[in-house]
């Protein structure tokens, strides 16, 4: 990991730490630990991120499945292995997130889990969505429920982009995820 431990908090490290996982409960997550260093950003990177993981709109099987689309993306193998067990909990098919995780269609049966992924997969590799997928994603989610999806990307994408950056292990004994990247870069020879 980059960044060097943190000895002490401040109490409003303190503070905002104990709100994300409770009074009394162990040490949080890393990256929780890792955005508590920018105490301007941190309130409003967890605000939004309690927002995307609790409340938005979505059932919690497109939420995980929104963390590990935005993880695939970033090649974030922390953000991965965190959501993997959970989606598959949730009721995302494994074998769908297997495929998503070799860079394959993940051919998602659910109607929602398909135009979930096609939407967010046209924003994060076109940049733009085509208008037959923004007509199935409203038609789906709703105005409000397409915001969510592309807040929820946004908040996750920022995530894994951070784990990555700050090299940040997560459940290391979970099998490699991903068959081109090896820790946190590319494996020699594959395409970038």
């Amino acid at each position: 990991m980059r960044l060097t431990p943190l000895t002490s908090l401040t109490p409003e490290q303190t503070e905002l730490l104990t709100a994300i996982v409770g009074p009394g409960a162990e040490e949080p997550p890393p990256p929780f630990l890792a955005w508590a260093r920018n105490m301007e950003l941190a309130p409003w990177v967890e605000h939004l991120g309690r927002y995307c993981r609790n409340e938005s709109r979505f059932p919690q099987r497109l939420r995980e499945l929104s963390v590990l689309i935005a993880g695939r993306h970033f090649d974030s193998q922390s953000a991965w292995n965190a959501h993997y067990e959970q989606a598959i909990d949730e009721g995302v098919p494994a074998e769908c997130l297997d495929r998503l995780a070799r860079g394959e269609d993940p051919r998602f049966k659910a109607e929602d889990e398909r135009v979930f992924h096609a939407f967010a997969h046209e924003m994060l590799y076109d940049h733009f969505v085509s208008d037959e997928t923004y007509a199935e994603a409203l038609r789906l989610f709703g105005e409000e429920g397409v915001l969510d999806l592309i807040g929820c990307i946004g908040s996750f994408s920022m995530s894994a982009m951070m784990l990555n950056i700050f090299q940040i292990p997560l459940r290391e004994y979970l099998p490699r995820p991903f068959p081109e990247i090896d820790g946190f870069g590319r494996v020699a020879g594959s395409e970038s």
